[in-house]
C-alpha cells in the first residue's frame, strides 16, 4: 500500500459515483460520431477503469473491493434518479439504473482480478492497465447495453443497442489507452515520488 489515509475509501466512493452518475446521464443521449452510433458516455466511463487500476496499485485489492461494495447500491439510486429526470420514464430509469450498477460491479470486479493477475506476471507499468482496460470495457459495455436496452421501451436504443455497444466498446478502449493511460502513469509516478519523499523524511 502506497497511499495511507483514513478517508481514502470515502474519496474513492465519491469518485466512482461521480463517474458512474455522469456516464448514466450521458448514456441515454445517443450521437453519431464519425458516422458511427455511440453515446456521450463513451468519453467518460473509461475513467472508472483507470481509477480502479490506480486504486488497486496504490491502496490494494481489499479497499478496491470495498469501494465497489459501497458504491453499487448508491450507483443504482443515483442512476435511477438521473435517468428518470432525463427520460421521465420510471421503467427506462429502473432498467438503466440496474444495468449500469450491475455492469459497473461486474466490469470492475473483473478489472481488479485481471489487473492483479497481469501485474503479477508483467512488470512494465503500462501492460496491466492496458489489458485490463480492454477486458473490463468489453464486459461492462455489453452487459450494460443488453440489460438496459434489449426490448426496451426506448425504441431507438432498443433497435440499435448492438451496433452502439460495439462502437462504444472500441471507442472506450481507444480513449482509455490513448488518453487515460498516460494520466494513470502520471498519477502513479506522482504518488510514488510523494511516498518515497515521505519515507526519506
Amino acid at each position: 500500500m502506497i497511499v495511507k489515509s483514513p478517508n481514502i475509501l470515502i474519496y474513492l466512493i465519491i469518485l466512482h459515483l461521480l463517474i458512474t452518475t455522469t456516464s448514466n446521464a450521458l448514456v441515454v443521449l445517443p450521437i453519431t460520431f464519425l458516422e458511427y452510433k455511440i453515446t456521450w458516455a463513451a468519453f467518460v466511463f473509461p475513467l472508472v477503469v483507470v481509477a480502479t487500476d490506480l486504486t488497486v496499485r496504490l491502496v490494494g485489492k481489499r479497499i478496491a473491493q470495498k469501494t465497489i461494495t459501497y458504491t453499487y447500491p448508491l450507483a443504482i439510486i443515483f442512476s435511477i434518479l438521473v435517468v428518470y429526470i432525463e427520460k421521465d420514464s420510471i421503467n427506462i430509469a429502473f432498467r438503466v439504473g440496474f444495468a449500469s450498477a450491475t455492469a459497473y460491479a461486474l466490469g470492475i470486479i473483473i478489472d481488479i482480478f485481471a489487473f492483479q493477475q497481469i501485474r503479477n506476471n508483467y512488470k512494465a507499468w503500462w501492460i496491466a492497465p492496458s489489458m485490463s482496460t480492454v477486458i473490463s470495457n468489453f464486459i461492462d459495455t455489453y452487459t450494460f447495453f443488453f440489460t438496459a436496452f434489449y426490448k426496451s421501451k426506448d425504441k431507438f436504443m432498443s433497435e440499435n443497442w448492438i451496433e452502439i455497444a460495439f462502437n462504444q466498446t472500441l471507442l472506450k478502449i481507444f480513449i482509455g489507452i490513448m488518453f487515460f493511460l498516460p494520466i494513470y502513469g502520471f498519477l502513479l509516478n506522482l504518488f510514488l515520488r510523494i511516498s518515497i519523499n515521505k519515507n526519506k523524511n
